[in-house]
């Protein structure tokens, strides 16, 4: 099985993945249920993190839109933070 140490690892990878057959070896229709069951969860992994990094760009857009338009509310002649 080859698999490049720099590389991140997708689903294809792990539905890909060869090994060599040893005699008294691993059942390989186990392995290979197995390896697609951790396939099909590192797919489910990576579109949750696709989906929560579109989120978390969306709310970091809003909250500088959001610091535009609030800019002028701020006290004059206060440091931030500083209470009166």
């Amino acid at each position: 099985m080859m698999y490049l140490s720099g590389e991140r690892l997708h689903p294809h990878h792990v539905r890909a993945a060869e090994f060599d057959r040893r005699w008294r070896g691993l059942d390989p229709h186990q392995v290979y249920d197995y390896l697609d069951r951790v396939a099909d969860e590192l797919a489910r992994l990576h579109r949750e993190l696709t989906t929560a990094n579109t989120e978390s760009e969306r709310i970091r857009q809003a909250l500088r839109q959001w610091q535009s338009r609030h800019a002028d509310c701020r006290p004059h002649g206060h440091a931030a933070g500083e209470r009166r």
